[in-house]
């Protein structure tokens, strides 16, 4: 096979194992664009406040089965293989969007109403709790040690495609519609955009090979073997855990909450607030691969502690010069400015932390480690903010809950390493920087 064969297959195969990442990431970004609309339909309280809370409650509530599907669905791919794997994840997802999108109003059949919801966003999240895992273990295993941070970090820039695309629908249907159509049935016809992609998907995703790394596997490991290697390594996980907080805060933050944030709190357009968030995902898509080119020329940690203490300083400032006197104007530079931080930060993270983690259950601690992270904090971001700015009268206060994720995504990203170079000879290799050297055949 020539070069210019090997960069075609390589791009397709990108493709191919991104698409699920992004009706992944589509759905959740829509429930947090639309969570007043959703709101109102499904959650009725005596105030917008409660009633958005409750909206953003739910929309959490998902995150808190990604460690149970990290677990559950983790060790399943770790077993049976990585491609099988992500169709099954993919098919959760896609019965997640199509509960919530068909689920009747509160006001056609009542308490049944968010019920019904919560568990589309529950099934969502099971199948989430894996998909950022399973994809990037995909990636990072056909990747070479020359190229393995830029390709891996296309998980992530997948992801931002779906942020754009979401984005734009919502400037495109507040146009057409009025802010009462919007309420009423606007706010389903993202999700319905959505469902119409999922037989494509589901097809492209089928023509996935298994990756070269889990075939040379001399054994697929059991259950009880895999719950008791994720136990061993333990103290990397929470490492890990600790790392990807910053990335799941500092995203769900620049694109969940930004149009909430921009219309609710700084009282601009609907329209702007969308732009905004159309053009983060824009620039996310554009520094994210940069980012992961950059690590695999100067190595991970540089670039993954330059951008923890870039976030720490600068995301309350960024955020206070913003309120001081809110516009499209400030809030698409501050926006631009945090997207930047952000994507230098994960777009090196996703390979470091599949790095660090043993082959055979390479899956399970990377989703268990990046689930977690999501369930404790990215998940609830645009609730905490949220009441962060209802109790403090601090429309900048979402930059207080950022700079405690800088923090602990500055301590996972100086502790991992320390950590891992005291383990077995193919998770010191992983994480050393250094993936070019050989594997051991049985890593824990």
């Amino acid at each position: 096979m020539t070069d210019a064969s090997r960069t075609r297959s390589l791009w397709k195969t990108i493709l191919i194992v991104s698409s699920g990442n992004f009706l992944e990431m589509y759905d959740f970004m829509v429930y947090g664009y639309y969570a007043v609309a959703i709101a109102k339909s499904y959650f009725p309280a005596a105030d917008l406040y409660a009633s958005t809370m409750a909206s953003f409650a739910a929309f959490g509530a998902g995150f808190l089965m990604r460690p149970v599907g990290a677990i559950v669905l983790g060790a399943f791919i770790d077993r049976h293989g990585r491609r099988n794997g992500l169709i099954i994840t993919l098919a959760l997802m896609a019965l997640g969007t199509l509960t919530i999108a068909a689920t009747p109003s509160y006001a056609r059949i009542g308490v049944a109403a968010p019920m019904i919801v919560l568990l589309g966003r529950l099934l969502q999240g099971l199948s989430a709790g894996v998909e950022v895992g399973g994809v990037s273990v995909y990636l990072s295993e056909i990747a070479t040690p020359r190229n393995r941070g830029f390709v891996v970090s296309w998980q992530s820039a997948s992801q931002q495609a779906s942020v754009i695309f979401a984005a734009a629908i919502g400037v495109a249907l507040s146009a057409q519609l009025s802010p009462a159509q919007m309420g009423a049935w606007g706010w389903r016809v993202p999700f319905v955009l959505g469902c119409a992609l999922i037989p494509f998907l589901l097809f492209i995703r089928r023509r996935l090979e298994e990756t070269p790394d889990f075939l040379a596997l001399p054994e697929r490991p059991t259950i009880g073997a895999i719950a008791a290697s994720v136990g061993r390594n333990g103290g990397v996980i929470a490492l890990g855990a600790c790392m990807a907080t910053l990335t799941t805060v500092g995203f769900y933050l620049i694109t969940a909450y930004t149009p909430t944030y921009g219309s609710a709190v700084l009282k601009l357009a609907t329209t702007d607030a969308f732009l905004v968030t159309a053009a983060v995902g824009l620039s996310n898509l554009v520094w994210l691969p940069i980012s992961g080119a950059l690590s695999d020329r100067i190595g991970r940690k540089p670039v993954l502690i330059g951008a923890a203490v870039t976030a720490l300083v600068t995301g309350y400032p960024i955020l206070r010069w913003l309120t001081a006197d809110p516009s499209f104007t400030r809030l698409l530079a501050a926006e631009l400015w945090l997207s930047a931080v952000y994507a230098a930060y994960n777009g090196t993270m996703v390979a470091f932390l599949a790095e660090a983690m043993p082959r055979r259950i390479r899956t399970t601690g990377f989703s268990l480690a990046y689930s977690l992270a999501t369930a404790i904090f990215g998940g609830f971001t645009p609730l905490v903010c949220t009441w962060l700015i209802h109790r403090t009268g601090d429309k900048a206060a979402p930059g207080y809950w950022l700079a405690a994720a800088s923090v602990l995504g500055l301590m996972g990203a100086i502790g991992l390493r320390t950590h891992a170079d005291t383990r077995a000879p193919d998770d010191a290799r992983a994480a050393s920087g250094r993936p070019d050297l050989p594997v051991a055949a049985n890593a824990p």
